[in-house]
Protein backbone atom coordinates (compact mmCIF):
# COMPACT_ATOMS: atom_id res chain seq x y z
CA UNK A 1 0.00 0.00 0.00
CA UNK A 2 3.10 2.06 0.27
CA UNK A 3 2.94 2.93 -3.05
CA UNK A 4 -0.86 4.39 -3.02
CA UNK A 5 -0.50 6.25 0.59
CA UNK A 6 2.29 8.09 -1.58
CA UNK A 7 0.85 8.75 -4.53
CA UNK A 8 -1.99 10.62 -2.75
CA UNK A 9 1.01 12.53 -1.20
CA UNK A 10 1.67 14.27 -4.92
CA UNK A 11 5.12 11.63 -5.24
CA UNK A 12 6.01 11.01 -8.37
CA UNK A 13 6.75 7.31 -9.42
CA UNK A 14 10.17 7.88 -9.92
CA UNK A 15 10.72 9.64 -5.90
CA UNK A 16 8.52 6.67 -4.62
CA UNK A 17 10.94 4.29 -6.82
CA UNK A 18 13.94 5.97 -5.30
CA UNK A 19 12.52 5.30 -1.80
CA UNK A 20 12.04 1.42 -2.49
CA UNK A 21 15.33 1.39 -4.16
CA UNK A 22 17.39 2.85 -0.92
CA UNK A 23 15.30 0.56 1.06
CA UNK A 24 16.97 -2.75 -0.81
CA UNK A 25 20.10 -1.40 -1.00
CA UNK A 26 20.68 -0.58 3.12
CA UNK A 27 19.48 -4.13 3.54
CA UNK A 28 22.10 -5.56 1.68
CA UNK A 29 24.13 -5.21 4.58
CA UNK A 30 21.86 -6.30 7.41
CA UNK A 31 21.17 -9.72 4.86
CA UNK A 32 25.06 -10.22 4.64
CA UNK A 33 25.85 -9.39 8.57
CA UNK A 34 22.92 -11.21 9.45
CA UNK A 35 23.72 -14.71 7.11
CA UNK A 36 27.35 -14.56 8.60
CA UNK A 37 26.53 -14.58 11.77
CA UNK A 38 23.96 -17.02 11.25
CA UNK A 39 26.40 -19.30 10.30
CA UNK A 40 28.66 -19.05 13.18
CA UNK A 41 26.23 -20.21 15.05
CA UNK A 42 23.47 -17.19 16.29
CA UNK A 43 20.21 -18.16 16.89
CA UNK A 44 17.74 -17.82 14.43
CA UNK A 45 14.66 -15.70 16.75
CA UNK A 46 17.97 -13.13 17.53
CA UNK A 47 17.67 -11.29 13.94
CA UNK A 48 13.76 -11.91 13.52
CA UNK A 49 13.38 -9.89 17.14
CA UNK A 50 15.39 -7.15 15.69
CA UNK A 51 13.68 -7.00 12.99
CA UNK A 52 10.35 -6.41 14.31
CA UNK A 53 11.85 -3.44 16.48
CA UNK A 54 12.52 -1.61 13.52
CA UNK A 55 9.49 -2.59 11.59
CA UNK A 56 7.72 -1.49 14.32
CA UNK A 57 9.70 1.96 14.17
CA UNK A 58 9.60 2.17 10.66
CA UNK A 59 5.27 2.14 10.62
CA UNK A 60 5.76 4.92 13.62
CA UNK A 61 7.95 7.00 11.09
CA UNK A 62 5.67 6.29 7.63
CA UNK A 63 2.72 6.78 9.62
CA UNK A 64 4.17 10.62 10.11
CA UNK A 65 5.71 11.02 7.23
CA UNK A 66 4.71 14.36 5.09
CA UNK A 67 7.46 15.08 2.80
CA UNK A 68 10.31 12.90 1.43
CA UNK A 69 12.55 12.74 3.90
CA UNK A 70 10.26 11.19 6.52
CA UNK A 71 9.26 8.50 3.33
CA UNK A 72 12.94 7.59 3.26
CA UNK A 73 13.50 7.18 6.51
CA UNK A 74 11.18 4.92 6.79
CA UNK A 75 12.22 2.76 3.71
CA UNK A 76 15.49 2.95 5.25
CA UNK A 77 14.11 1.19 8.34
CA UNK A 78 12.06 -1.45 6.92
CA UNK A 79 15.21 -1.93 4.51
CA UNK A 80 17.34 -2.88 7.53
CA UNK A 81 14.54 -4.88 9.33
CA UNK A 82 14.08 -6.65 6.03
CA UNK A 83 17.46 -7.56 5.75
CA UNK A 84 17.79 -9.27 8.75
CA UNK A 85 14.51 -11.22 8.83
CA UNK A 86 14.93 -13.15 5.65
CA UNK A 87 17.87 -14.97 6.30
CA UNK A 88 17.02 -16.20 9.26
CA UNK A 89 13.38 -16.58 8.85
CA UNK A 90 14.13 -19.07 5.73
CA UNK A 91 16.83 -21.09 7.85
CA UNK A 92 14.88 -21.61 10.26
CA UNK A 93 12.02 -23.26 8.50
CA UNK A 94 13.94 -26.98 7.48
CA UNK A 95 15.32 -26.45 11.50
CA UNK A 96 11.69 -26.59 12.47
CA UNK A 97 10.95 -29.47 9.60
CA UNK A 98 10.42 -32.81 11.91
CA UNK A 99 8.97 -35.83 11.24
CA UNK A 100 7.88 -34.20 6.96
CA UNK A 101 10.23 -32.78 4.29
CA UNK A 102 11.87 -29.32 4.09
CA UNK A 103 9.74 -28.37 1.06
CA UNK A 104 6.78 -29.01 2.03
CA UNK A 105 7.79 -27.14 5.45
CA UNK A 106 8.45 -23.85 2.69
CA UNK A 107 4.97 -24.77 1.22
CA UNK A 108 3.49 -24.16 4.99
CA UNK A 109 5.63 -21.52 5.25
CA UNK A 110 4.97 -19.53 2.61
CA UNK A 111 1.00 -19.89 3.18
CA UNK A 112 1.35 -18.77 6.05
CA UNK A 113 3.30 -15.81 4.39
CA UNK A 114 0.05 -15.13 1.93
CA UNK A 115 -2.34 -15.16 4.68
CA UNK A 116 -0.63 -12.80 6.79
CA UNK A 117 0.07 -10.45 3.65
CA UNK A 118 -3.46 -10.98 2.00
CA UNK A 119 -5.13 -9.94 5.77
CA UNK A 120 -3.10 -6.69 5.15
CA UNK A 121 -4.21 -6.35 1.95
CA UNK A 122 -7.95 -6.60 2.69
CA UNK A 123 -7.51 -4.28 5.61
CA UNK A 124 -5.60 -1.75 3.89
CA UNK A 125 -8.38 -1.76 0.77
CA UNK A 126 -10.92 -1.20 3.82
CA UNK A 127 -8.93 1.40 5.47
CA UNK A 128 -8.37 2.69 2.05
CA UNK A 129 -11.96 2.66 1.09
CA UNK A 130 -12.76 4.94 4.18
CA UNK A 131 -10.32 7.82 3.73
CA UNK A 132 -8.17 6.19 6.10
CA UNK A 133 -4.93 4.90 4.09
CA UNK A 134 -2.21 5.45 6.33
CA UNK A 135 -4.29 3.23 9.10
CA UNK A 136 -2.50 0.28 7.47
CA UNK A 137 1.09 1.34 9.48
CA UNK A 138 -0.48 0.88 12.87
CA UNK A 139 -2.22 -2.48 11.69
CA UNK A 140 1.57 -3.42 10.93
CA UNK A 141 2.91 -2.01 13.85
CA UNK A 142 0.33 -4.15 15.69
CA UNK A 143 1.32 -6.95 14.42
CA UNK A 144 5.11 -6.53 14.61
CA UNK A 145 4.55 -5.93 18.22
CA UNK A 146 2.17 -9.83 18.31
CA UNK A 147 5.43 -11.59 16.78
CA UNK A 148 7.34 -10.41 19.13
CA UNK A 149 5.11 -11.64 21.84
CA UNK A 150 4.72 -15.04 20.34
CA UNK A 151 8.60 -15.27 19.82
CA UNK A 152 9.05 -14.37 23.54
CA UNK A 153 6.49 -16.88 23.88
CA UNK A 154 8.32 -19.58 21.98
CA UNK A 155 11.38 -19.29 20.11
CA UNK A 156 12.06 -20.27 16.53
CA UNK A 157 14.27 -23.86 17.23
CA UNK A 158 17.64 -24.24 15.86
CA UNK A 159 19.81 -27.03 16.78
CA UNK A 160 22.90 -26.67 14.66
CA UNK A 161 25.23 -25.10 17.73
CA UNK A 162 26.75 -28.75 17.86
CA UNK A 163 27.02 -29.59 14.60
CA UNK A 164 28.19 -26.39 13.32
CA UNK A 165 30.94 -26.24 16.50
CA UNK A 166 31.47 -29.94 16.93
CA UNK A 167 34.23 -30.63 20.45
CA UNK A 168 36.02 -33.44 17.44
CA UNK A 169 35.93 -31.73 13.91
CA UNK A 170 34.80 -34.60 11.60
CA UNK A 171 37.75 -34.98 8.53
CA UNK A 172 34.68 -34.78 6.29
CA UNK A 173 33.55 -31.50 7.52
CA UNK A 174 36.94 -29.80 8.06
CA UNK A 175 37.46 -30.91 3.78
CA UNK A 176 33.81 -29.25 3.25
CA UNK A 177 35.19 -25.77 5.11
CA UNK A 178 38.52 -25.62 3.18
CA UNK A 179 36.28 -25.62 -0.29
CA UNK A 180 36.43 -21.87 0.27
CA UNK A 181 33.47 -20.46 -2.20
CA UNK A 182 33.11 -23.81 -4.10
CA UNK A 183 29.70 -24.10 -2.60
CA UNK A 184 28.67 -20.86 -4.05
CA UNK A 185 28.46 -21.39 -8.13
CA UNK A 186 25.92 -24.05 -8.02
CA UNK A 187 23.73 -21.67 -6.48
CA UNK A 188 24.17 -18.87 -9.49
CA UNK A 189 21.30 -20.24 -11.80
CA UNK A 190 18.63 -20.31 -8.90
CA UNK A 191 20.05 -16.85 -7.62
CA UNK A 192 19.73 -15.53 -11.14
CA UNK A 193 16.15 -17.04 -11.61
CA UNK A 194 15.46 -15.80 -8.28
CA UNK A 195 16.32 -12.20 -9.62
CA UNK A 196 13.79 -11.86 -12.02
CA UNK A 197 10.59 -13.76 -10.54
CA UNK A 198 11.31 -11.87 -7.52
CA UNK A 199 11.00 -9.06 -9.60
CA UNK A 200 7.88 -9.47 -10.99
CA UNK A 201 7.01 -9.58 -7.08
CA UNK A 202 8.08 -6.46 -6.30
CA UNK A 203 6.44 -4.84 -9.91
CA UNK A 204 3.65 -6.08 -7.92
CA UNK A 205 3.60 -4.32 -4.92
CA UNK A 206 5.20 -1.00 -6.50
CA UNK A 207 4.30 -0.76 -9.87
CA UNK A 208 1.20 -2.55 -10.33
CA UNK A 209 -0.64 -0.19 -8.15
CA UNK A 210 0.72 2.96 -10.03
CA UNK A 211 -0.21 1.40 -13.19
CA UNK A 212 -3.70 0.84 -11.95
CA UNK A 213 -4.40 4.64 -10.79
CA UNK A 214 -2.88 5.90 -14.07
CA UNK A 215 -4.93 3.93 -16.74
CA UNK A 216 -3.72 2.70 -19.88
CA UNK A 217 -3.67 3.17 -23.59
CA UNK A 218 -7.27 2.61 -23.64
CA UNK A 219 -7.94 1.79 -20.27
CA UNK A 220 -9.32 4.31 -17.87
CA UNK A 221 -7.54 4.83 -14.55
CA UNK A 222 -8.81 3.32 -11.38
CA UNK A 223 -9.55 4.93 -8.02
CA UNK A 224 -7.23 3.87 -4.88
CA UNK A 225 -10.13 1.43 -3.63
CA UNK A 226 -10.45 -0.38 -6.56
CA UNK A 227 -6.74 -0.73 -6.82
CA UNK A 228 -5.81 -2.10 -3.58
CA UNK A 229 -9.18 -4.51 -4.38
CA UNK A 230 -7.94 -6.02 -7.12
CA UNK A 231 -4.55 -6.32 -5.59
CA UNK A 232 -5.62 -7.95 -2.44
CA UNK A 233 -7.89 -10.32 -5.24
CA UNK A 234 -4.09 -11.54 -6.32
CA UNK A 235 -2.87 -11.91 -2.73
CA UNK A 236 -6.92 -14.15 -1.93
CA UNK A 237 -5.74 -16.21 -4.41
CA UNK A 238 -2.05 -16.87 -3.36
CA UNK A 239 -3.49 -17.81 -0.24
CA UNK A 240 -5.78 -20.49 -1.79
CA UNK A 241 -3.17 -21.70 -3.75
CA UNK A 242 0.04 -21.49 -2.12
CA UNK A 243 -0.71 -24.65 -0.19
CA UNK A 244 -1.84 -27.27 -3.07
CA UNK A 245 0.41 -25.68 -5.32
CA UNK A 246 3.74 -26.00 -3.34
CA UNK A 247 2.56 -28.91 -1.96
CA UNK A 248 2.25 -30.40 -5.68
CA UNK A 249 5.26 -29.54 -7.20
CA UNK A 250 7.14 -30.35 -3.37
CA UNK A 251 6.66 -33.66 -4.68
CA UNK A 252 8.09 -33.19 -8.02
CA UNK A 253 11.68 -31.51 -9.13
CA UNK A 254 13.07 -28.37 -8.24
CA UNK A 255 13.51 -27.81 -12.24
CA UNK A 256 10.02 -28.44 -12.07
CA UNK A 257 8.47 -25.66 -9.57
CA UNK A 258 10.88 -23.05 -10.73
CA UNK A 259 9.41 -23.63 -14.31
CA UNK A 260 5.77 -23.08 -13.56
CA UNK A 261 6.40 -20.57 -11.69
CA UNK A 262 8.39 -18.84 -14.67
CA UNK A 263 5.29 -19.89 -16.78
CA UNK A 264 3.10 -18.56 -14.78
CA UNK A 265 4.61 -15.07 -14.91
CA UNK A 266 4.94 -15.13 -18.64
CA UNK A 267 1.15 -15.85 -18.42
CA UNK A 268 0.57 -12.91 -16.00
CA UNK A 269 2.76 -10.26 -17.46
CA UNK A 270 1.33 -10.47 -21.03
CA UNK A 271 -1.86 -10.55 -20.03
CA UNK A 272 -1.34 -7.11 -17.65
CA UNK A 273 0.30 -6.07 -20.69
CA UNK A 274 -2.84 -6.74 -22.97
CA UNK A 275 -4.81 -4.93 -20.65
CA UNK A 276 -3.42 -1.63 -21.54
CA UNK A 277 -5.11 -1.85 -24.99
CA UNK A 278 -8.78 -2.27 -24.25
CA UNK A 279 -11.20 -0.05 -22.40
CA UNK A 280 -12.25 -2.90 -20.53
CA UNK A 281 -8.77 -3.78 -19.90
CA UNK A 282 -10.19 -4.36 -15.65
CA UNK A 283 -11.13 -7.62 -16.39
CA UNK A 284 -7.76 -8.77 -18.06
CA UNK A 285 -5.73 -7.04 -15.14
CA UNK A 286 -8.43 -9.43 -12.42
CA UNK A 287 -7.53 -12.88 -14.49
CA UNK A 288 -4.44 -12.06 -14.51
CA UNK A 289 -3.80 -12.25 -10.98
CA UNK A 290 -5.06 -16.12 -11.23
CA UNK A 291 -1.45 -17.14 -13.48
CA UNK A 292 0.74 -14.55 -10.90
CA UNK A 293 -0.53 -16.14 -7.79
CA UNK A 294 -0.12 -19.64 -9.21
CA UNK A 295 3.66 -18.55 -10.18
CA UNK A 296 4.04 -17.02 -6.93
CA UNK A 297 2.73 -20.23 -5.07
CA UNK A 298 5.06 -22.85 -7.18
CA UNK A 299 8.38 -20.55 -7.55
CA UNK A 300 8.54 -18.89 -3.74
CA UNK A 301 8.87 -22.97 -1.76
CA UNK A 302 10.71 -24.25 -4.30
CA UNK A 303 13.52 -21.63 -4.90
CA UNK A 304 13.99 -21.89 -0.66
CA UNK A 305 13.87 -25.10 -0.86
CA UNK A 306 16.72 -25.35 -4.01
CA UNK A 307 19.18 -23.03 -1.92
CA UNK A 308 18.87 -25.44 0.87
CA UNK A 309 19.47 -28.77 -0.69
CA UNK A 310 22.26 -27.13 -2.54
CA UNK A 311 24.23 -25.69 0.11
CA UNK A 312 26.24 -27.40 2.89
CA UNK A 313 24.90 -26.56 6.18
CA UNK A 314 28.07 -23.75 7.44
CA UNK A 315 26.95 -22.41 4.63
CA UNK A 316 23.39 -22.15 4.90
CA UNK A 317 22.82 -18.67 7.07
CA UNK A 318 24.79 -17.05 4.00
CA UNK A 319 22.87 -18.84 1.27
CA UNK A 320 19.83 -17.66 2.78
CA UNK A 321 20.83 -14.11 2.71
CA UNK A 322 22.10 -14.26 -0.72
CA UNK A 323 18.46 -15.91 -1.57
CA UNK A 324 16.69 -12.86 0.51
CA UNK A 325 19.32 -10.45 -1.49
CA UNK A 326 17.72 -11.49 -4.49
CA UNK A 327 14.59 -9.39 -3.38
CA UNK A 328 16.75 -6.83 -2.01
CA UNK A 329 18.46 -6.55 -6.16
CA UNK A 330 14.97 -6.44 -7.79
CA UNK A 331 13.44 -4.22 -5.29
CA UNK A 332 16.04 -2.10 -6.04
CA UNK A 333 16.29 -2.09 -9.98
CA UNK A 334 12.99 -3.67 -11.05
CA UNK A 335 10.89 -0.34 -9.09
CA UNK A 336 13.86 2.61 -10.94
CA UNK A 337 13.06 0.69 -14.38
CA UNK A 338 9.70 1.02 -14.14
CA UNK A 339 8.89 4.07 -12.51
CA UNK A 340 11.13 5.47 -15.71
CA UNK A 341 9.05 3.64 -18.17
CA UNK A 342 5.82 4.78 -16.38
CA UNK A 343 6.68 8.11 -16.38
CA UNK A 344 8.00 8.08 -19.72
CA UNK A 345 5.21 6.44 -21.54
CA UNK A 346 2.32 6.89 -19.04
CA UNK A 347 1.29 3.44 -18.95
CA UNK A 348 2.45 -0.26 -18.64
CA UNK A 349 2.59 -1.68 -21.77
CA UNK A 350 6.12 -1.97 -22.50
CA UNK A 351 7.20 -2.58 -19.14
CA UNK A 352 4.68 -6.18 -18.51
CA UNK A 353 6.08 -7.64 -22.11
CA UNK A 354 9.41 -6.32 -20.59
CA UNK A 355 9.03 -8.61 -18.21
CA UNK A 356 7.54 -11.88 -19.60
CA UNK A 357 10.26 -11.43 -22.45
CA UNK A 358 13.21 -11.60 -19.39
CA UNK A 359 11.11 -14.91 -17.56
CA UNK A 360 11.12 -16.62 -21.26
CA UNK A 361 15.05 -15.91 -21.19
CA UNK A 362 15.62 -17.58 -17.62
CA UNK A 363 14.21 -21.19 -18.20
CA UNK A 364 17.22 -22.35 -20.01
CA UNK A 365 19.49 -21.45 -16.85
CA UNK A 366 17.02 -24.54 -14.96
CA UNK A 367 18.83 -27.03 -16.34
CA UNK A 368 21.31 -27.09 -14.16
CA UNK A 369 19.56 -27.13 -10.74
CA UNK A 370 19.96 -29.89 -8.81
CA UNK A 371 19.90 -30.92 -4.90
CA UNK A 372 23.59 -31.46 -3.93
CA UNK A 373 23.04 -32.06 -0.29
CA UNK A 374 19.98 -33.42 2.09
CA UNK A 375 18.09 -30.34 3.49
CA UNK A 376 17.93 -31.79 7.15
CA UNK A 377 20.70 -30.98 9.67
CA UNK A 378 22.62 -33.87 8.62
CA UNK A 379 23.08 -32.04 5.01
CA UNK A 380 24.54 -35.36 3.58
CA UNK A 381 25.75 -34.82 0.55
CA UNK A 382 24.42 -36.49 -2.66
CA UNK A 383 25.67 -38.43 -5.31
CA UNK A 384 25.24 -36.80 -9.30
CA UNK A 385 23.84 -39.75 -10.10
CA UNK A 386 20.59 -39.29 -7.97
CA UNK A 387 19.90 -36.53 -10.94
CA UNK A 388 18.47 -39.44 -12.64
CA UNK A 389 16.79 -41.58 -10.22
CA UNK A 390 15.60 -39.40 -7.66
CA UNK A 391 12.06 -38.05 -7.97
CA UNK A 392 13.06 -34.48 -6.46
CA UNK A 393 16.21 -34.23 -8.84
CA UNK A 394 14.45 -35.50 -12.46
CA UNK A 395 14.26 -33.13 -15.23
CA UNK A 396 11.59 -30.39 -15.66
CA UNK A 397 8.53 -32.32 -17.31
Amino acid sequence: MTPMVFHQASFTAIQVGQGLAASALIGTAARLMSGVLLDRGLSCSWPVRAAAILAFLADLVLFQAQGFNGYLAGQLLIGIAAGLYFPAIELAVPLSCTGFNSSRGYALARSADALGVAVGALIGALVTALGLIRAVYLVEAAAVVLMLVVLSLRPLPDGRAALLHPAEEDPADRDAASDGWQWLPPLMPVLAVSIVATGIIALMQSALPLDLVRGGMARAPLSEAWSGALIALQLALLVTLQWPVGNWVARRSLRFGLGMGLGGFVLGCLLLAASALWSGGIALIALAMLPIAFGEAAFLPTAAEAMVEETPLQHRGLAMALFSQCFAISATGAPLMAGFLLDRQGHGLLLWVLMASVCLLMVPLLKTVRPRYTPGLSAIPLEKSNDVSSPRTASLR
